[in-house]
């Protein structure tokens, strides 16, 4: 039998009763304070993690060209990424909650990878945690930003959340969203944190390749991108790399890519896969060959469209059918991951396709 490890002085968040209006199993016997043990021989692959938590929404407000809902969940371990390697964050003693401003473009409901949302908690005007959070993978999330936090007990605080001038390339109305800034209360009972749900993964499905299923956010919008098939433009097919998903179509016009009216806009969606998630934050390069010659040999620019989401792209001088894309990976996404995810995408090896 797996041990569970169990946290002292586990605080609470905010408004009760959201975590049911998000869909989420809450389970009366589930009164959760710590982890179990790891699987111990997990697949380079996306796979079933040891348990399932829910999320609680403390509220969410608008600024400028963007909403942020101020949502968290118990303090979980991740693994951080540099380069190729990982090393796991485990849960501390002191870490009360998992907290997670997540940031959306209120027009096209796209989470930016582009700009991290800081947060500041502050009680009776003292600052608490000045933080910028880390970029993250979760199986049930996706893409989002979240961190541990000590918070000093059962109170309100009072909680800033702002991002600053997106980094990535974008089309339409999201280049035009500038910095923001959101103002929340956050009132921190220790009942409410325990009203999330938790729900253990059968011993025989845990480390089995496959991943949970995404929640279901009624007051937050999904990180999932369109089936291959539904991706604007050409479709050119997909390939597989390291487990991710990289699905290949190609736009007649390239001029609001930075291109002009003569070249084509290629482009490349990474996704996990089962859940469709963006893999933002990765090195991607591209060779396109014709006939035995080199048209196009260059980096992937990260960019931001509302009808191609997160992808990677650049403007080639035309694509036919039959050329060869050799897609390179330079370095794997650079995002921290939450358990099912941590072995995943690192190894990612070039894929080559037949247009």
């Amino acid at each position: 039998m797996r041990r569970r490890r169990f946290l002292s002085g586990v605080g609470a968040a905010s408004v009760g009763g959201l975590a049911g209006c998000l869909g989420f199993e809450l389970q009366s016997g589930d009164s959760v304070r710590g982890e179990p043990d790891m699987v111990e021989d997990r697949p380079d692959a996306a796979y079933m993690p040891t348990h399932v938590e829910g999320m609680a929404v403390a509220g969410t407000q608008s600024s400028g060209a963007y909403d942020c809902a101020l949502t968290y969940t118990y303090p979980h371990r991740f693994w951080q990424v540099t380069g190729t390697h990982t090393s796991m964050t485990e849960v501390t003693e002191g870490d009360t909650v998992h907290l997670m401003p997540v940031v959306w473009h209120r027009e096209t409901g796209i989470v930016p990878p582009d700009v991290n949302p800081g947060f500041e908690v502050s009680l009776e005007g003292g600052s608490v945690v000045s933080r910028s959070p880390w970029s993250m993978l979760s199986q049930r999330m996706g893409f989002h930003f979240g961190d541990n936090v000590v918070l000093p007990g059962e109170n309100t605080y009072d909680v800033t959340v702002s991002v600053g001038e997106p980094s990535a390339m974008r089309t339409g109305s999201l280049a035009d969203a500038g910095p923001a800034e959101f103002e929340f209360e956050f009132t921190f009972p220790r009942s409410e944190l325990e009203t999330v749900s938790y729900r253990d993964i059968p011993a025989d499905e845990e480390g089995t390749r496959g991943a949970v299923d995404p929640m279901n956010m009624e007051m937050v919008p999904t990180t999932q991108l369109v089936e291959p098939d539904a991706l604007p433009g050409t479709v050119r097919g997909t390939a597989k790399s390291g487990d991710a998903t990289l699905a290949v179509t190609t736009l007649d016009d390239a001029t609001p890519f930075g291109g002009d009216e003569s070249e084509t806009y290629l482009a490349v969606s990474a996704r996990t896969p089962y859940n469709r998630y963006p893999l933002p934050m990765m090195s991607l390069s591209g060779t396109l060959v014709r006939g035995g010659e080199t048209v196009f040999d260059d980096s992937l620019t990260t960019a931001l469209d509302a009808d191609l989401g997160t992808h990677y792209g650049a403007p080639v001088p035309g694509v036919e059918s039959g050329d060869e894309l050799t897609l390179s990976v330079d370095a794997p996404p650079q995002v921290a991951r939450h358990e099912g995810y941590e072995t995943a995408f690192l190894s990612m090896p070039a894929a080559t396709l037949t247009l």
